[in-house]
């Protein structure tokens, strides 16, 4: 059963997981802020880093300089996000120390060379 997390979402998952701390098929709920990053690590169990830019401005010089944020999200077996894709993610209770964010799609994938 499929439920709606309350969000627009383009790219739903046709996968079914087991997992309880997934938007679509688990039990937890979502509120607050949406971002849209690029997944920087996948080599955590079920949480990926997520990296956006962001541009602020340096009075002195008269430019902006780039920064960087990033956040630690749960990633879902529906879902399963890869380095290099373009994810949203969404605000949710504290899942652990440091995740506080989940995946709900995935809005490009990474292109692979070969």
């Amino acid at each position: 059963m499929k439920k709606e997390i309350g969000v627009d979402v383009k790219n739903k998952p046709t996968k079914k997981c087991e997992d309880a701390l997934c938007p679509y098929h688990g039990t937890i709920s979502l509120h607050g802020r949406i971002f849209a990053g690029i997944v920087t690590s996948d080599k955590m169990h079920k949480t990926v880093t997520v990296a956006w830019e962001r541009r602020i401005n340096v009075p002195k010089f008269e430019r902006y300089a780039k920064r960087y944020s990033k956040v630690k999200a749960h990633n879902p077996e529906c879902i399963d996000a890869k380095t290099g894709d373009k994810v949203r993610v969404m605000e949710t209770r504290p899942l652990s120390k440091t995740k506080n964010f989940v995946v709900i799609e995935i809005l490009e994938k990474a292109v692979e060379d070969k």
